[in-house]
């Protein structure tokens, strides 16, 4: 089995270039963030007639999540039950046994904002979540742009970055309270090249220069990780024609 995470940073601009991935790559379930599209613009035609099923919870211009699958997702849920929010970031289902959370993490903007207030409340109440979610469903997945690199070796610049959004020691230690639940970061149970990076600006050439951020996570339970055989970042789609800035992410499942 394999379980896929992709920040699309548009759906209406790539679903070409999503369509064309799935074909190349047949995963089982595959979640999408920021596809920035109310639900009634939502591409569902488009997947059917290429095989998948489809979820999906989106709001105009901004933020939007998605679960791409072969087989039809059941007890699905939109965002974080009993956290009020008017931003579509969370969508969660079953997909052959295996419970999928996917989830765009609020950027955050930047330490001393209202933004990273509401990015610290989002944390709290996710990990609230993912815990009830693991009392019912052990074989968990936790899938998207977590908009955190958890360590140093996950940001191309340690010490240009140090404080700053993505790299705090508030949200680093979110990450690793989400760790505690017990989760595993599938990507660091393997032997890794340096300078992995699965997110890199637009700007200043970045991508040329690999100068980026491993922000796109797959967590896995404890009682997935004995079945995880390999996690990998695809970087081929960012070399397309008008990109997503973000790389897909994809574990293997035994």
């Amino acid at each position: 089995m394999k379980f896929a995470t992709w920040n699309v940073n548009s759906l209406a601009v790539r679903l070409p270039q999503v369509l064309d991935w799935l074909a190349a790559n047949p995963v089982d379930g595959l979640v999408l963030q920021e596809t920035k599209l109310t639900d009634d613009k939502f591409p569902q035609a488009d997947f059917e007639a290429a095989g998948w099923q489809v979820q999906f919870f989106g709001q105009k211009t901004y933020n939007g999540v998605a679960l791409i699958s072969r087989s039809p997702a059941t007890d699905v849920v939109k965002n974080i039950p009993g956290f009020e929010d008017p931003q579509a970031r969370v969508i969660t289902g079953t997909v052959d046994g295996v419970r999928c959370i996917g989830a765009y993490f609020p950027n955050g903007q930047a330490p001393d904002s209202d933004k990273f207030v509401y990015k610290m409340a989002w944390l709290d109440a996710l990990r609230s979540f993912v815990a009830a979610e693991l009392q019912t469903h052990p074989n968990l997945l936790l899938m998207g742009d977590f908009n955190i690199a958890p360590d140093d070796r996950d940001v191309y610049d340690p010490v240009a970055w140090a404080g700053q959004i993505h790299c705090t020691p508030q949200e680093r230690a979110h990450f690793q309270a989400l760790i505690e639940l017990p989760l595993c970061d599938t990507f660091r149970l393997f032997e890794q090249a340096p300078k992995s990076w699965s997110w890199w600006d637009y700007r200043n050439l970045a991508f040329r220069k690999n100068q980026g951020l491993r922000i796109d996570h797959i967590l896995a339970s404890a009682a997935l990780q004995p079945r995880v055989k390999s996690c990998v970042i695809d970087r081929a789609p960012r070399k397309n024609e008008r990109p997503s800035d973000h790389a897909p992410v994809w574990v293997e499942l035994g």
